[in-house]
């Protein structure tokens, strides 16, 4: 929440706009977007797991979508790290995301 990271007084929200979803093969998918977090938008790829359609306990029909993919924190301006005195970075430039998605058909 502090200026060094998301600086969210400032930037009040993160946005994603998919811009194509491909199949690859059975069941995976390839979802590209525009990302926007600390006041930049960039183009990212994520794995997509497609669930399937399935009813609930109520008769509601949901969807299920698992995402995985990786960017780069510094090309979003999140710069901010701290030497170690063994050498090395405290905060990794690489984060994961790992999204999990479950839609109701309405």
């Amino acid at each position: 929440m502090s200026a060094d990271f998301f600086a969210a007084a400032q930037f009040t929200e993160i946005k994603f706009s998919a811009t194509s979803f491909t199949k690859i093969n059975e069941g995976e998918y390839e979802l590209i977007g525009d990302l926007t977090l600390h006041g930049v938008t960039k183009s990212v790829k994520l794995a997509a797991d497609y669930g399937g359609l399935m009813k609930d306990p109520w008769g509601n029909t949901k969807m299920a979508l698992a995402l995985e993919g990786k960017i780069n924190r510094k090309d979003w301006g999140l710069n901010w790290n701290s030497a170690l005195e063994t050498g090395g970075v405290l905060v990794s430039e690489e984060v994961r995301l790992n999204i999990e998605l479950q839609f109701l058909q309405q």
